[in-house]
């Protein structure tokens, strides 16, 4: 059975695990969708997988933070760097912006994924 599990590609540790539909390295913590089942043939049928800053994967619905200052256009002060972000929606954004939110003080608005980590 774990000869079909492959192994870490970020530690090349050998003892990996599924958890749904996720391979996961009990040495340093990584998770990821196997290939076999990502079909990256132009299958049509396949989710879009989004990760945040540290590779967890995001889904509709879950609480983020902000890992870093955000300049915002037409705000003096902008979003800081720990702001809690709840109930995102993901969407095919533009330019990288595959998170929709709101937040408060600022309102609705479209984050990157690679700015947030998910609480």
């Amino acid at each position: 059975m774990t000869e079909n599990i492959p192994s870490c590609p970020k530690c090349s540790c050998e003892y990996t695990y599924e958890m749904n539909d996720l391979v996961v390295c009990p040495e340093c913590g990584h998770e990821w969708v196997p290939a076999e089942s990502g079909a990256e043939g132009g299958g049509g049928a396949g989710e879009r997988v989004i990760k945040d800053a540290v590779g967890n994967v995001l889904q509709d619905g879950d609480t983020v933070v902000v890992v870093k200052a955000l300049k915002v256009k037409g705000s003096p002060s902008g979003i800081k760097a720990g702001t809690k972000v709840r109930n995102i929606r993901l969407v095919e954004g533009v330019a990288g912006h595959d998170i929709d939110c709101k937040i408060e003080g600022f309102g609705a608005m479209q984050l990157k994924s690679s700015v947030v980590k998910k609480a």
